[in-house]
């Protein structure tokens, strides 16, 4: 891969990159550095890519180290905020989706991680597994269990309301 597509390849990946970052960092800033330290990374380790075609979960590699080692380094692990939800595209329809939001917003990590991956950015299942570092059936596993965690959430608070 060249630097230029790199740099396309950046341009084209920013919003996600940042909601990416969101998915462990609750702070504006703190992703910023993230998605900076991820890009300087990026280009200066261009030639440990072995395929162009894995260059964007490769990326998104990048960018999870440098969350993670940016949230060890100030020991927070805290939850997405709430205005993240409503920072995202709005669904076509008139509906409030806040307690969705808030549910997978309080997920553990190794549960929101994919889910905000695979239902919010889109990835699939293999992309997935390669940017955590997991196997297909662990993701696939976690969704499933992430799935039945938010059902009850939902219909409990169905309940008491």
């Amino acid at each position: 891969m060249t630097k230029e597509a790199l740099g396309e390849l950046i341009l084209s990946s920013e919003r996600q990159l940042y909601a990416t970052a969101r998915t462990i960092l609750s702070d504006d800033q703190d992703c910023a550095d993230a998605i900076q330290e991820s890009i300087v990374k990026a280009f200066s380790k261009i030639d440990t890519l072995k395929k162009d075609r894995y260059a964007k979960t490769w990326l998104m590699r990048i960018l999870f180290n440098e969350c993670y080692n940016i949230a060890r380094r100030i020991n927070v692990n805290e939850p997405l905020d709430e205005g993240y939800a409503e920072n995202r595209k709005q669904p076509k329809e008139n509906r409030d989706y806040s307690e969705l939001y808030r549910a997978v917003n309080e997920l553990k990590e190794e549960l929101r991680i994919p889910v905000i991956l695979y239902y919010m950015e889109e990835f699939n299942i293999r992309e997935i597994a390669q940017i955590l570092e997991i196997s297909e059936g662990a993701v696939q596993k976690r969704l499933v269990r992430a799935r039945k965690t938010l059902k009850k959430k939902i219909q409990l608070e169905e309940i008491f309301i």
